[in-house]
């Protein structure tokens, strides 16, 4: 079991380091190979929708957000390349990729952030995205095509810098639902390199459908040892007690499923994901 790919999306936003820092970090652990997209707008996406533009004014809008979009791209590529000399990166412009070792490749797309991880993140084994930032209205979009639409586990990567390696020790978020036993299956790769496991369970009063006890079980079948813990809270309450929980068992990444009722519920009534997506200081791995 290992991780091959790990898509990872960035723009000149001033957080595409940090993201790819977590993804170097879980990349090292597999020899994996980092595919780094930058997607520069479509001058024509930057049109006013639903109105007449004239045809002179039309291209001197294209114009120059293409101009603007050159120079951004020309940036954000070198601060990439600055980036593969000081962390002594292998750069493979195509495949196969190299064997043994972590790898990178840089490509340029056109469109959307958010739509282009939609389709790309489909064929990677992991897509790293940072984590949102709302007082600059930054990354939802583009974390939630990765979690909606690729079917991939999401590496939420925070602002905050890595304290060590990645994936040495993993919680588990565990509340027996679809999604939390889909996240599981996903990160078998993560948890089977992992040197400890830690399985969280927050009870609610809730009936239990799949106990912890049940998931040990499982993952002996796959050669994972884990410790369980269990804690109580409210309802409410569940999003910050697994956070602390991880932190307090010393985890450097958790592992959860993400959405477990729909997005838009979550955003209006509050939810265990919505909390930790907002509120994380230690990288998520998350599925949906």
């Amino acid at each position: 079991m290992t991780l091959r790919s790990i898509l990872v999306p960035v723009r000149g936003d001033g957080l595409g380091e940090g993201v790819l820092d977590h993804a170097l970090a879980l990349g090292r652990r597999f020899d994996a190979h980092l595919d780094v997209v930058h997607c520069r707008p479509n001058p024509e996406d930057l049109l006013p929708f639903g109105v007449f533009v004239p045809t002179a004014l039309k291209q001197k809008i294209t114009a120059s957000a293409g101009g603007l979009a050159n120079e951004e791209e020309q940036r954000v590529k070198a601060l990439f390349e600055d980036y593969c000399q000081r962390h002594r990166l292998a750069v493979a412009p195509a495949r196969p990729w190299p064997e043994g070792r972590v790898s990178v490749s840089w490509r340029e797309e056109t469109g959307k952030q958010a739509a282009i991880v939609g389709v790309l993140g489909r064929l990677a084994d992991v897509v790293a995205v940072a984590q949102p930032d709302h007082s600059r209205n930054l990354g939802l979009n583009t974390l939630e095509a990765a979690l909606m639409e690729t079917g991939r586990p999401v590496l939420l990567c925070p602002p905050a810098p890595l304290a060590g390696p990645l994936g040495v020790h993993v919680a588990v978020a565990w509340n027996g639902s679809t999604e939390a036993a889909r996240a599981l299956a996903a990160a078998l790769p993560v948890l089977a390199a992992a040197e400890k496991v830690s399985l969280l369970s927050v009870t609610t009063g809730a009936k239990e459908t799949l106990a912890p006890a049940a998931v040990m079980d499982y993952l002996s079948d796959h050669g994972i040892a884990a410790e369980a813990e269990s804690r109580t809270a409210r309802a409410s309450e569940v999003g910050q007690t697994l956070l602390l929980a991880a932190r307090e068992a010393g985890a450097g990444l958790l592992l959860m499923g993400a959405y477990g009722q729909s997005r838009g519920r979550e955003l209006i009534m509050g939810g265990v994901t919505q909390h930790v997506v907002d509120h994380a200081d230690l990288p998520v791995l998350l599925c949906h």
